[in-house]
């Protein structure tokens, strides 16, 4: 097989599997470095051993390479396959069949750790009509947040992807946080352009219940915005330890995004798990649409759509209260009506 495909491959498993970080790199780099190479230079220095030599191949990447280039699956992507046979998460399998596509991702503009192209890429392998590439905003600096010119320049390469793309379509969004005065971090004149926008409470998750409602319901009335991201912003494991929900007034931000057509986000990440169970329940009620996103900040994190599909199913949210569900051109229309 192509060993630059193998090499990714592994990585997309891995990732998926939660491994640590340098550990995928190790692979992607690997790919990186051989890419160029025209495949008979590449077996060339696979069998003389100077690949051995080049930057960024180690002894397992080497393995990997030699094995592809001998026109073999490599005995290490073999056992990963292996081993990433069976799903995921234990139920939600139908509801996850009808997801379309993905409206919360990140990329290495800010601080996801693969380029554009990848995630659209791996996107694609794993069926989705649809990818929303959701960079986050200026403010949130620790995550390298677009400015208003980083983001027209994204927005070149998005439109270059799509050029060449057949029957997928990678969407033009952002994470937007939710500033503490109820206000969107990117100008309107930015935002319109865009085909979705999550909008997420990042900062002083523990302020009091009457500022945290009121923030939220300031994001949540803006014209522009499509999906409340994360809502509790609480963290139930993970390495960056555990963090309780946000309090703020369920019942009336919920009422909200029933009444600005805002969808709840459903995220997948495991060690986020929002909303809980019983503000799933609360949504539901109230008459919310819900968006089921993996937060992908890596390829491989682009499969945990599973394990929302299993909590929206536990919960019985119907598939067409789901907007990620529907096809392309009702999705469009529904993100761009009134926005």
């Amino acid at each position: 097989m192509d060993a630059v495909d193998a090499l990714n491959e592994i990585a997309f498993w891995l990732e998926r599997e939660l491994a640590p970080s340098f550990k995928v790199q190790a692979f992607r780099k690997a790919a990186t470095a051989i890419r160029s190479l025209e495949p008979e230079e590449l077996a060339a220095r696979a069998r003389d051993g100077r690949l051995k030599n080049m930057k960024g191949i180690g002894s397992r990447t080497f393995e990997v390479i030699s094995q592809a280039v001998d026109g073999g699956v490599p005995d290490y992507l073999a056992k990963l396959r292996e081993r990433s046979a069976q799903p995921l998460a234990e139920g939600g399998a139908e509801l996850n069949s009808a997801l379309r596509g993905d409206l919360h991702s990140h990329s290495n503009w800010s601080d996801g750790g693969s380029p554009i192209e990848t995630m659209a890429d791996t996107a694609r392998m794993l069926g989705r009509d649809y990818l929303a590439l959701t960079d986050h905003s200026p403010n949130l600096t620790i995550a390298n947040g677009l400015s208003a010119k980083r983001l027209t320049e994204q927005l070149d390469v998005v439109a270059e992807i799509n050029q060449g793309s057949d029957g997928f379509r990678l969407l033009a969004g952002i994470e937007v946080d939710i500033l503490e005065n109820g206000t969107l971090d990117q100008t309107p004149t930015m935002l319109q352009q865009l085909d979705v926008v999550v909008a997420s409470v990042h900062s002083k998750l523990r302020a009091d219940k009457r500022t945290m409602t009121k923030r939220m319901l300031g994001g949540i009335t803006d014209p522009h915005t499509n999906v409340l991201g994360h809502c509790t912003g609480r963290l139930v494991k993970g390495s960056r330890g555990t963090r309780p929900e946000s309090e703020f007034d369920a019942d009336r931000v919920f009422a909200a995004c029933a009444e600005n057509d805002v969808a709840v986000e459903i995220n997948s990440r495991p060690e986020r798990q929002d909303p809980p169970d019983n503000l799933i329940q609360l949504a539901l009620d109230t008459g919310c649409l819900f968006s089921i996103d993996s937060d992908a900040h890596a390829p491989g994190q682009l499969d945990f759509l599973q394990y929302g599909s299993e909590r929206a199913a536990r919960n019985g949210v119907p598939a067409e209260r789901i907007i990620n569900t529907w096809p392309l051109e009702r999705l469009l229309e529904w993100t761009g009506a009134g926005k």
